[in-house]
C-alpha cells in the first residue's frame, strides 16, 4: 500500500522516539555481526545505513528493519575463507541482490512455505551454537593468531572447537570481567519485570551493555591496569577527521573476481539465505503489527536485491530484514517506516561525528550480545518443544543443527530439507489409503478408503492391503475423498479386480475412475461461489 507524506508526519510523535531506539539496537549489532562475519566493522555499519536509508522506503512494510544479520554470519565466513578476498565477497554480495531482483519479479516470495518449520528453527539454532562457539574467544580476551580484521576464527564450528579450547588457555581478566557483567545486564534486562517498566523499556540491554563495556575499561585504564583491555580488542573503525573522510573509508567490489566460478555460488548461497531469513521475518512483523498490515512478499524481495546491490557496491555486508531489530521497532512504538529511516540517520550521524568514540567499545561487550543472541536462537526449550512434537519433527531439527555444526549451513540445510521430505512423504504414504476390516460370521468385510490425492508412491502401500485381504471376503473400495488417482494405482486395482473372483472376493468400486488428472476448474468453481463484494 502506497502512503501520502501526511500519513508519515501523522505518526511522526511515535517514529522518531522508535527510530531513535532501534538505532541504539542495531549499533552494536552492526559492529557484533561484522565482527562474527570476520570482515571491517566498518562494512557491518554500511549495511545498516543502506537498510535505513534505502530499504526502509523500498520495502512494502511499515515495520521491518533492514541489516546485517546473524544468520549470514557463517556464510560470509566461509566465503571469505573460500574466495580468499573481502573485495570478492562483495562481489557476490552484488550478484545475491540481482538474484534477488529477479526472485521478485518471478514472484518467489512464496517460497519460505515450501521449508517445513522443523528444518528452519533447526538453522536458526544451529547458527546460535556457532554465534557461542566463535565469540568465546572474544569473550575472554583471547588474541592468538589474531588478525587486524577480527577474522581469526575458522570457518565451521568443528574447527573452532581447538580456537574454543586454546582461548580458555590465556584469559584476560578484564575482557572475562566486561563479557560476564554484560550477560548478566542482558539476562535481567529481558526479565518480565524490566519489561513491565515504561522507562526501562525504552533503554536497549545492548546499549547498556556496550555503556558497561567501555566504562569499566576507561576505570581499568586509569585505576587498574593489569585489567584494562589491550587495544587489539576493541572496536577499530576509521576515523574521519572532517565528515568529507567518510568516503576515503569505502571498499569497492573488484569485477575481476567473475572469473572465478566460487563468486557464484557465494552470491546463490547469500540470495538463498538472505530471501529465506527475510520471507521468515515479514511473516513475524506482520503478526507483531498491532494495525495487522500486509506486506507484499515480492516487492520486499526487490526492496532486499537492491539493498544488497548497493551494500556490495559500497564494501558492506549483505542484508535481510531482521526481526530483532523490527520487533524492537514495535515494542518501542514504530508507526510507520519513517522510524527504520530515522535509525539509518542516526546510524550515518554516529559513522561521520562520533567514529572516535566508537572506537572505545571493547570486544567483548560485543560478544556478550552475540552470545546472548545465540542463546536466544539456540534456548534448550525449542530442543524440549520439538521432543514434544515427536521423532517426525525432532529428527529433520536435530539432523538440521548438526548437518550445519559438521558441513556448512547450504550443505546442512540440504541435508535438513531431505529429511523433512522423507517425513512428509511417509506421513502422505500413510495418510493417502487407508484399510478397515469388519468382522461377519460368514465372511470378513475390508473398506480401502483413498483420501484426496493418491500417486505411484503409494502403490506399493496398496498392494501391502490387497495382499491381506483373506478369501471369501468382500471389499469396498471408496475414492469419493480422491482428487486424484494415478494411472499406476487405477492399474493396481484393475489388476485386483480381475483376480479376486478366482479367491470368491467380491469388489465394489465407488466413484474410482475419471480422476487421473488434477481438476484444473477447481479454484474457478470456489470463486463462483464468493459473493461480490459491494462498493
Amino acid at each position: 500500500m502506497i502512503h501520502q507524506a501526511r500519513y508519515y508526519f501523522r505518526h511522526i510523535k511515535e517514529d522518531v522516539p522508535a527510530g531513535i531506539v532501534v538505532f541504539l539496537v542495531a549499533l552494536p549489532l552492526c559492529l557484533g555481526i561484522a565482527l562474527a562475519s570476520g570482515v571491517p566493522l566498518f562494512s557491518g555499519l554500511i549495511a545498516g545505513l543502506v537498510g535505513g536509508l534505502v530499504v526502509a522506503w523500498l520495502s512494502g512494510s511499515q515495520l521491518s528493519v533492514s541489516g546485517p544479520a546473524a544468520g549470514l554470519t557463517v556464510i560470509v565466513f566461509n566465503a571469505l575463507q573460500t574466495l580468499g578476498s573481502f573485495q570478492a565477497l562483495l562481489v557476490a554480495c552484488v550478484l545475491a541482490g540481482i538474484l534477488q531482483l529477479v526472485l521478485g519479479f518471478l514472484k518467489a516470495g512464496v517460497i519460505a512455505s515450501f521449508f517445513p518449520s522443523a528444518v528452519i528453527e533447526g538453522m536458526l539454532a544451529a547458527i546460535g551454537l556457532i554465534l557461542i562457539i566463535k565469540q568465546i574467544p572474544h569473550a575472554v580476551g583471547f588474541d592468538n593468531s589474531f588478525e587486524g580484521d577480527e577474522s581469526y576464527m575458522k570457518g565451521t564450528a568443528e574447527s573452532s572447537f581447538f580456537e574454543l579450547f586454546d582461548s580458555l588457555k590465556a584469559i584476560s581478566p578484564g575482557a572475562v570481567v566486561i563479557s560476564v557483567v554484560g550477560l548478566l545486564i542482558l539476562i535481567v534486562w529481558g526479565l518480565p519485570w524490566f519489561k513491565k517498566q515504561a522507562l526501562l523499556k525504552l533503554i536497549p540491554g545492548p546499549l547498556v551493555t556496550v555503556v558497561w563495556g567501555v566504562g569499566f575499561n576507561l576505570y581499568a585504564a586509569k585505576y587498574a591496569p593489569e585489567w584494562q583491555v589491550t587495544s587489539n580488542h576493541l572496536v577499530n573503525l576509521p576515523v574521519s577527521e572532517q565528515p568529507s573522510d567518510f568516503l576515503n573509508n569505502l571498499v569497492f567490489p573488484d569485477f575481476s573476481y567473475l572469473n572465478n566460478p566460487q563468486v557464484y555460488v557465494v552470491a546463490i548461497t547469500i540470495a538463498i539465505i538472505a530471501s529465506l531469513e527475510t520471507l521468515l521475518s515479514l511473516e513475524a512483523t506482520d503478526k507483531l503489527d498491532p494495525l495487522k498490515r500486509l506486506t507484499p512478499a515480492n516487492r520486499e524481495l526487490k526492496a532486499q536485491g537492491i539493498g544488497n546491490i548497493i551494500s556490495g557496491m559500497l564494501g558492506g555486508l549483505p542484508m535481510t530484514a531482521v526481526i530483532v531489530r523490527s520487533s524492537a521497532n514495535i515494542n518501542a512504538g514504530g508507526k510507520t517506516s519513517l522510524s527504520c529511516f530515522i535509525h539509518g540517520v542516526f546510524l550515518l550521524i554516529s559513522v561521520l561525528f562520533f567514529a572516535h568514540y566508537l572506537n572505545a567499545i571493547p570486544l567483548a561487550c560485543l560478544a556478550a550480545i552475540l552470545l546472548h543472541t545465540g542463546y536466544k536462537l539456540a534456548k534448550p526449550s525449542m530442543f524440549f518443544g520439538y521432543y514434544r512434537k515427536g521423532m517426525s519433527q525432532l529428527l529433520p531439527f536435530v539432523i538440521t543443527v548438526g548437518a550445519i555444526l559438521v558441513t556448512d549451513l547450504l550443505k546442512g540445510m540440504a541435508i535438513g530439507m531431505a529429511v523433512g521430505l522423507f517425513f512428509v512423504i511417509k506421513a502422505n504414504y500413510h495418510a493417502a489409503i487407508t484399510m478397515t476390516m469388519t468382522k461377519n460370521k460368514r465372511s470378513n468385510h475390508y473398506l480401502i478408503t483413498l483420501n484426496k490425492d493418491v500417486s505411484f508412491l503409494n502403490k506399493a502401500l496398496l498392494r501391502k492391503f490387497i495382499l491381506l485381504v483373506e478369501e471369501n471376503s468382500t471389499v469396498t473400495i471408496d475414492a469419493q475423498k480422491a482428487q486424484f488417482i494415478d494411472h499406476d494405482i487405477l492399474e493396481t486395482i484393475d489388476d485386483f479386480l480381475a483376480s479376486a473372483p478366482d479367491s470368491n472376493i467380491r469388489v465394489e468400486t465407488i466413484d474410482l475412475y475419471g480422476k487421473e488428472k488434477f481438476k484444473d476448474h477447481q479454484e474457478l468453481v470456489i470463486l463462483d461461489d464468493v459473493a461480490p463484494v459491494s462498493h
